[in-house]
């Protein structure tokens, strides 16, 4: 799963937009992940904060990084602050809602109630805001 939360820079709106794919997200799956998010945002400007994983870090992705500074801006969050990533809580979120306690039969049920879960998170503006918040940050 990849998932990026998004904040109108007046405030008025917030949203979630995710993807999930079988297997693990690498820099290539990454960086398609970022086309479709500036594609779903109509080509604005975004701000990207981002955690120290290894994608996010590798060669491919600084030189790609590089090649769309016309759009987007990316700012590193500390090593270990995952405490101030609002997406984190969206996973905390998802976990202690839609899949505490699944026992899916397959990874397409999974998927399904994850999915469920993650439309659920980003149609509450409220919950957005309050990801947000918590993680003592602001707009």
């Amino acid at each position: 799963m990849s998932a990026a939360i998004g904040f109108a820079p007046d405030g008025s709106d917030a949203w979630l937009v995710f993807n999930t794919l079988p297997g693990s997200y690498n820099d290539e799956s990454i960086i398609e992940f970022l086309e479709d998010l500036h594609k779903h945002l109509n080509r604005d400007k975004v701000t990207l904060i981002w955690d120290g994983l290894p994608s996010h870090r590798s060669k491919k992705m600084k030189t790609w990084i590089a090649s769309q500074r016309s759009w987007l801006v990316v700012e590193r969050l500390p090593a270990y602050g995952h405490d101030l990533n609002p997406v984190e809580l969206i996973w905390g979120n998802l976990k202690s809602s839609e899949l505490a306690n699944l026992c899916p039969d397959t990874i397409e049920e999974a998927s399904s109630y994850a999915n469920h879960g993650l439309n659920r998170i980003g149609t509450d503006t409220n919950l957005c805001f309050a990801f947000l918040r918590h993680c003592g940050r602001k707009l």
